[in-house]
């Protein structure tokens, strides 16, 4: 599934950027140009980032709060 229309950019291969140590959505954005064009998919970049860091749950109460 693509997560950056854009810049034709797939889960798969943002989820490569991940194993690799891109730990933010700049990190990844430097890596393929995800989210440097109309920014749709900056949500699910950032949600991808914190689920890898296991911190979903943290910011959504964070935010709630």
């Amino acid at each position: 599934m693509f997560v950056c229309i854009c810049r034709g950019v797939t889960e798969e291969e943002v989820n490569s950027y991940l194993d690799d140590g891109a730990d933010s959505v700049d990190a990844i954005g430097d890596r393929c140009g995800a989210g440097e064009g109309c920014g749709t998919c900056l949500d699910r970049l950032d949600e991808m980032v914190c689920a890898r860091a296991g911190i979903c749950g943290l910011r959504r109460a964070v935010k709630a709060a």
